[in-house]
């Protein structure tokens, strides 16, 4: 099943350096997932061949500007060019209001449905359960409420070993029986147990997000072996009186998250406008955590343990 994620945006508060602010899309067995919607976001689907019209999913971690002013801007575009199916966005509350006022003042009705599900910065909590994931929110410590959300992939039906099946002449319709763990009779009235036609599916993956935050045990606990962990890492350590000033973590406390969940990979994005180059932030969280990368834009990570 696909499961990855490529990145459309990682700067913080800003647009500077070709850098853009935080966007993702996530491919799950080719449904796409947007996970924040800064400025400039539908400028980077066209240049990374994202088509705004295959996303079923919006996912807003909080009401910082650089995490969702975009978001309107996509809406209308997706009205012009004939959307008919229902998009369902997962944000704050207030969020609501906002998307009303500016659809109110600018006289436009949008010709297909939005359904906005009411995320909570307070308590975790189950918000989508479809045929391949379940999301969770992931409560954070940053000025205003904000939730990270934690993607997790469903266990997969067991895989048929096509050599015992064609030897046997297995019916067609005996296959998902097969698949969810039962044994097969054969004609003749013999027993052929599950395990002798069938191997284990792959392990579940997990993705989590971690969007801005003081770095804090409190959400370490919820993500523990995730496979790819997406953190912010807005400054370096030297930094670290104002990360905490801003509700922010330095790389190296990335690299410290990573560690302390013994992660898969580490991904590190949300940087501050005051580093042109990145190479330090990287050094600093791999110091912690050797299987560290940037979130460059543009680049596609395919999540895996």
């Amino acid at each position: 099943m696909k499961f990855e994620v490529t990145i459309l945006g990682s700067s913080s508060a800003t647009p500077i350096f070709n850098r853009n602010p935080t966007a993702q899309v996530l491919n799950i067995n080719d449904k796409l997932y947007l996970v924040d919607c800064a400025e400039g976001t539908q400028q980077q689907m066209l240049r990374f061949d994202i088509k705004a019209s295959r996303i079923e999913y919006i996912f807003i971690s909080h009401l910082h500007g650089d995490h969702y002013l975009g978001l309107v801007g996509l809406l209308s575009s997706m009205h012009l060019n004939g959307r008919k199916k229902t998009l369902k966005i997962f944000c704050p509350p207030p969020l609501k209001e906002i998307v009303d006022l500016q659809l109110k003042y600018s006289e436009t009705t949008l010709n297909y449905p939005v359904e906005f599900i009411f995320t909570d910065a307070v308590t975790r909590g189950i918000i989508l359960e479809n045929q391949d994931v379940f999301v969770e929110t992931i409560p954070l410590d940053h000025r205003i409420p904000c939730t990270g959300f934690l993607f997790r992939q469903k266990k997969r039906l067991k895989k048929l070993i096509k050599e015992r099946i064609e030897e046997l002449h297995i019916p067609i319709p005996y296959y998902t029986a097969l698949k969810r763990g039962a044994d097969y009779e054969a004609p003749d009235g013999t027993i052929h147990k599950n395990n002798t036609l069938t191997i284990e599916s792959d392990e579940p993956k997990s993705y989590a997000y971690v969007s801005d935050t003081l770095y804090s045990d409190k959400y370490t606990g919820q993500i523990n072996s995730v496979s790819m962990l997406y953190h912010e890492a807005t400054f370096l350590n030297d930094m670290l009186d104002r990360a905490n000033q801003t509700h922010h973590t330095t790389a190296l406390q990335a690299g410290e998250a990573a560690m302390k969940v013994n992660a898969g990979k580490l991904v590190i994005g949300h940087f501050s406008a005051r580093y042109k180059t990145l190479n330090e932030l990287l050094d600093e969280a791999q110091s912690v955590f050797p299987n560290t990368e940037l979130a460059v834009e543009g680049k596609t990570f395919v999540i895996s343990e």
